[in-house]
């Protein structure tokens, strides 16, 4: 099994998070809580539910990473875009991705 995570979109902004270890949406993807076997993902995927009713969140998702050099990598190019960042000006605070990153 690929190792997971769970990510959404902030309601109140529209910033991408994941899910951490202690239940909370963060803003990095490294602080993310990796699953790494079908019970994990299933409490992850229960958290995303109960979070999306809860208006904290939407388009919650489970979605791959993997591990390298110590720091998590979303498998597909979508995941890796929205971790770093959107990739014009977005909003004040929030840096466009950087293309190293990107483009893995």
């Amino acid at each position: 099994m690929t190792d997971k995570v769970l990510t959404a979109n902030r309601l109140t902004d529209g910033i991408a998070v994941w899910l951490d270890a202690n239940g909370q949406w963060t803003e990095s993807l490294q602080d993310a809580l990796v699953a790494r076997h079908e019970e994990a993902v299933a409490s992850l995927e229960a958290i995303g539910k109960r979070d999306f009713a809860g208006n904290q969140v939407v388009d919650v998702a489970v979605i791959d990473v993997q591990e390298q050099d110590g720091k998590l990598w979303p498998v597909r190019l979508r995941e890796r875009i929205r971790a770093q960042g959107p990739t014009m000006e977005y909003a004040t605070g929030f840096r466009p991705a950087d293309p190293k990153f990107i483009a893995v």
